[in-house]
């Protein structure tokens, strides 16, 4: 059987898949929680619902976006009809995270079974739970030339990066991202990095504060601030900072309560290394909020700090953790200073009620997506492409890009043998007038 070719296979691939998901929705649930105790909440909310959408969509959707395209042909080449067919690069790799392992695993995969690939997935080793499940569920309903879950450390990674494959989607930090797109360079293999970055979050004067205070702790505290879209750091006009700073304690409180160690709502760190960077870029910091942290948990409060320096640890590289450094500013300048000393980030998100100050801060930033008067909320719309620029990433996906990306366009003209205009063959004496027109008339 060619996975290549036969649609009706694809479809009924997934509807396995389908239902694999719907009986191991609670499994997966524990095991996120076993990991890094990912609420059950956020554990629905950002996994397993998104993949259910996410398969019935597709499913919905595979026969028409595989049928060939009819574009509109070139006068130059009357008569003729023009295509555009999708088919399957061929051999796909997948690399998937720890933060989200089940939605970052099975989201790429579902768009390149539907492409038509035969697909490899290498889910995180450091979320062990989630990923056998994950290879479980991959054996039981694919064939095993079709679609195959690699389980292992940094070892496996590299055999498989070794490897040639015809297409690599790759989500995690700029770093590895980095070796990644080498080792896809030394085949000319493309690829899809979905990556991070240092993600601004402005307010300003005109902002509802107390609003903007409960939609940013949500979007940055969300799985523990390990979230490649969470605000990475605000930028609050100076005149409302304080203000904004007891929203936020408030917000946090709200939700976490006055211990967020016991809150059955908050997630911890992935791990003990992980702990770590995080703890260090706490030292000598003025705390605002937070600050505690349990080595044997893995775990660090919801943490507010103000004004670190821009050359301190935690403002150098993205935070990925749950704490959120506080700047003030006064000018567009002073916010032109800040957001212009990094790369380009994943997301920017700004809260104001002056239109054209946040049309503006759209148009002269680029970022790979974000929100006015929200955060992380982007994601969650499926015809809105997901993807960095720069740094942050290369290539976009989600809903039926998600199929686009994982598929080779491949352009075919037609040409009817009823008529055969000379004038475009040798010998051209005499006809170097004439193509001129008809190339400046069609042009």
């Amino acid at each position: 059987m060619s996975f290549k070719t036969d649609v009706n296979y694809r479809k009924q691939s997934l509807l396995k898949l389908l239902n694999a998901v719907q009986i191991y929705e609670e499994d997966i649930i524990k095991a996120l929680y076993d990991d890094f105790k990912k609420p059950a909440f956020e554990a629905v909310a950002t996994e397993t619902s998104y993949i259910l959408a996410e398969l019935k969509f597709t499913i919905k959707n595979i026969h028409n976006w595989t049928k060939p395209k009819v574009v509109l042909p070139s006068i130059l080449n009357f008569p003729s009809t023009d295509f555009i067919y999708k088919e399957p690069f061929g051999k796909v790799l997948i690399i998937a995270p720890w933060n989200y392992p089940y939605q970052l695993a099975l989201c790429p995969l579902i768009a390149a079974v539907a492409a038509g690939n035969q697909v490899v997935v290498k889910p995180s080793e450091l979320t062990p739970n989630t990923s056998r499940i994950i290879a479980k569920i991959i054996s039981e309903v694919f064939e095993k030339n079709h679609v195959e879950c690699v389980e292992g450390g940094l070892e496996i990674s590299q055999q498989l990066l070794s490897q040639r494959w015809d297409f690599i989607f790759f989500t995690g930090s700029v770093a590895v991202g980095k070796i990644v797109a080498k080792a896809a360079a030394e085949h000319l293999t493309p690829v899809v990095l979905e990556l991070g970055g240092k993600n601004p979050c402005i307010i300003d004067s005109s902002a509802n504060l107390k609003l903007a205070a409960k939609r940013i702790v949500w979007g940055k505290f969300l799985n523990a601030g390990q979230t490649c879209i969470a605000p990475d750091y605000l930028l609050v006009q100076e005149n409302i900072k304080s203000k904004l700073i007891d929203f936020l304690k408030l917000e946090i409180t709200n939700a976490y309560g006055e211990n967020p160690e016991v809150s059955p709502d908050y997630p911890r760190i992935i791990n003990e290394k992980n702990w770590k960077r995080l703890t260090t870029m706490l030292e000598n910091e003025t705390v605002l909020l937070g600050g505690k942290t349990s080595r044997e948990d893995c775990y660090i409060a919801p943490t507010l700090l103000d004004e670190p320096s821009l050359e301190s640890l935690v403002m150098h590289d993205e935070i990925f953790g749950p704490i959120l450094p506080i700047l003030g500013y006064k000018t567009e300048e002073d916010l032109h200073k800040i957001i212009s000393k990094y790369e380009k980030p994943l997301s920017l998100y700004i809260f104001s009620e002056n239109k054209s100050f946040a049309k503006k801060i759209i148009q002269n930033y680029s970022f790979g997506g974000g929100c006015i008067n929200d955060t992380v909320i982007h994601f969650t719309n499926k015809r809105l492409p997901f993807g960095g620029v720069g740094h942050s990433g290369i290539g976009a996906y989600h809903g039926k890009l998600s199929f686009d990306i994982f598929s080779h366009r491949k352009a075919v003209v037609k040409k009817a043998n009823w008529l055969d205009l000379p004038t475009r063959y040798a010998p051209y004496d005499g006809k170097l007038q004439t193509i001129k027109r008809l190339l400046k008339w069609f042009s």
